[in-house]
């Protein structure tokens, strides 16, 4: 099989040509063309192989205004898991004030990857 992808690793944008064998479901023997540096090889493997996405959004707070407080996950986490980890989101709030980095909810959707605040809020 074939594909034609652009590499978001860095801001060169390469377009990846990328040539792959299904084998159970699974993406197989991956050869890539069209890259300028070795991230875009890595990006291309792991986008056909175990696609990841950082997470940001916004959580409901409480004991303030009510504002909502920017968050994102302080790792990337599968994508098939996005749908997982908005669930928890909306499902929780952040108890005011909170500091820039803290963490929100600890392993958040997989271990070792938490929710964390993206600015101060009082």
């Amino acid at each position: 099989m074939n594909k034609t992808m652009t590499c978001i690793v860095c801001p060169i944008g390469c377009e990846l040509s990328v040539s792959y064998e299904l084998k159970d479901g699974k993406a197989t023997d991956i050869i890539v063309s069209g890259n300028t540096c070795k991230r875009g090889v890595k990006y291309a493997v792991t986008e056909l192989t175990d696609p990841q996405r950082t997470l940001t959004t916004t959580i409901r707070t409480e004991g303030g205004s009510g504002a909502l407080l920017p968050v994102k996950s302080s790792k990337p986490i599968p994508k098939d898991k996005l749908f997982e980890g908005m669930a928890i989101v909306n499902a929780n709030k952040a108890t005011l004030p909170v500091k820039v980095g803290q963490v929100i909810i600890a392993d958040f959707v997989t271990p070792g990857v938490d929710l964390v605040a993206c600015c101060d809020l009082k």
